[in-house]
């Protein structure tokens, strides 16, 4: 089943100059591979198509079930050169979770907020 990385995970950021740093942490120990395995650096810098313009860095932590990113190139200038304010790390952060994971159907019972519908 396709869902949305919101069901799977919540996000934190931060961002220091022109380098966001993006936190994924899947909200089961279970979901945690599922993170590893389809939200790789170069799936996560194609899903901000282009506001992205440097190198991501992606580092797994186990222990807390998390995926840190380091996206250089990704605010602009940072927030004295530009005058786009949308795009600084607390807005990347809510956008990563729209992007779209394929959950088994013996971890739907893991996920979070799963609209009735979608329920089986």
């Amino acid at each position: 089943m396709k869902v949305k990385l919101q069901h799977v995970a919540h996000a934190r950021s931060g961002d220091k100059g022109d380098t966001s740093n993006i936190a994924v942490f899947a909200y089961e120990p279970e979901l945690y591979p599922l993170l590893l395995e389809q939200l790789t650096a170069d799936r996560f810098k194609a899903f901000y198509a282009g506001a992205i313009r440097g190198e991501v860095l992606r580092y797994p932590v186990e222990a807390i079930h998390a995926i840190n990113f380091v996206c250089h190139g990704a605010l602009g200038g940072g927030v004295s050169r530009s005058l786009c304010l949308d795009n600084y790390g607390k807005s990347l952060s809510a956008a990563v979770l729209g992007f779209e994971l394929d959950v088994p159907q013996e971890l739907v019972s893991k996920l979070k907020n799963l609209p009735s519908a979608a329920k089986p």
